[in-house]
């Protein structure tokens, strides 16, 4: 791992310092003042990272200075201190280089989650249904709000498609990386031979975009409205209250029909257009920048299968990172933490190495 050098830690440190004294002064225009508090609000765990670094190589020389002392008995209690500081020392300089890796801008942002049932037939949308709520109940578990925007579903349950809002902070950077085709492989209820069927479900999970984000001129757009439809006669309108947008430079279509006015449907159609149109946009730039390079947890291709849930031997396994956990039923109850930790950390790991290979 690149090692940090005391110039850069000195600068980072400095830059905590020169904010904290600008955010102190009286004349500051509060407008001056909100944007300095969240410079700082940035830096600050940076900074003390940096801190811990710059203590710790100031221990270890400290020490190794006293381990050239006449006393065997100092030199000895110097020995013992300096394993404990290089045991430590690796630690801290690897959590200062993740803290200074580059930013996904999109990380603290807002999210919308799709689940979509696959191949498989009734099974992959319960299947679908059983994802959605592992998704609510992690939500829950992050102080998130998940609200449903449309909803398609299947007539023995479950989803054939479904489409929330997730809403909180840093909800994209924990759920980013469960985009992907997530395979299941159970018994089906109606099943009376006892059979492990396979079955899929595609999840898309695309960072909420602003208007500020993504420039969408009307002329590209068509939009259709009709009337609505709902399984066994439900939820029918008797006004042309469905919404159906086509951006007609991507070709990419948007149907709402879940709401009763076609002001609240066309408002929830643009907002996942937006949002499939900024995810595209990023996808873009990342090819650009990544070239033929494959991040280690995948490309993120929803074509790609990523995960299977075992239901006869209470496991799931990412295939992305090699991980298998025998914790099935608590991961259905929304307890993903330590899965999406560890797709995190290989995320952090790849960068890492990659900023190595550029510095060899």
């Amino acid at each position: 791992m690149t090692s940090i050098s005391a110039e850069r830690i000195a600068q980072i440190e400095g830059r905590r310092d020169e904010l904290q004294a600008s955010m102190a002064r009286a004349d500051l225009p509060p407008e001056q003042f909100v944007q300095l508090s969240k410079d700082y609000a940035e830096i600050e765990p940076v900074a003390r990272a940096a801190a811990e670094v710059r203590r710790l190589r100031a221990e270890l020389a400290v020490l190794t200075g006293m381990g050239e002392d006449p006393d065997p008995e100092i030199r000895a209690m110097a020995a013992e201190e300096i394993e404990t500081i290089k045991d430590r020392l690796p630690s801290a300089e690897r959590h200062l280089a993740i803290s200074l890796l580059p930013k996904d801008a999109a990380d603290e942002r807002s999210a919308i989650l799709e689940i979509r049932a696959g191949t498989g037939g009734d099974e992959a949308a319960l299947f679908a249904g059983d994802l959605f709520r592992m998704y609510q109940r992690y939500a829950d578990t992050q102080g998130w709000r998940v609200e449903l925007m449309s909803a398609n579903a299947a007539e023995m349950g479950g989803y054939k498609e479904v489409v929330a809002s997730v809403t909180g902070q840093g909800v994209f950077a924990r759920l980013k990386f469960e985009s992907g085709v997530h395979r299941v492989q159970r018994v089906p209820v109606t099943e009376s031979g006892g059979r492990i069927h396979t079955s899929a479900a595609t999840v898309a999970v695309l960072p909420e975009a602003e208007e500020v984000d993504v420039k969408i001129d009307d002329k590209d757009l068509r939009i259709d409205v009709y009337r609505s439809s709902g399984p066994g006669g439900q939820s029918v309108n008797t006004t042309d209250s469905a919404v159906r947008i086509t951006h007609l430079p991507t070709g990419l279509v948007v149907i709402q029909q879940d709401e009763k006015s076609q002001h609240k449907n066309k408002a929830k159609a643009m907002k996942v257009l937006r949002a499939r149109l900024y995810e595209q946009e990023r996808e873009r730039l990342a090819s650009e920048r990544a070239g033929s390079r494959k991040a280690m947890v995948g490309s993120g291709d929803r074509s790609e299968r990523i995960r299977t849930y075992n239901f006869p031997q209470g496991r799931v396994t990412d295939h992305r990172i090699n991980l298998t956990l025998h914790r099935l039923p608590e991961i259905l109850q929304g307890q993903m933490d330590e899965l999406i930790g560890a797709l995190i950390a290989e995320d952090e790991a790849g960068r890492l190495a990659a900023l190595d290979d550029v510095a060899a």
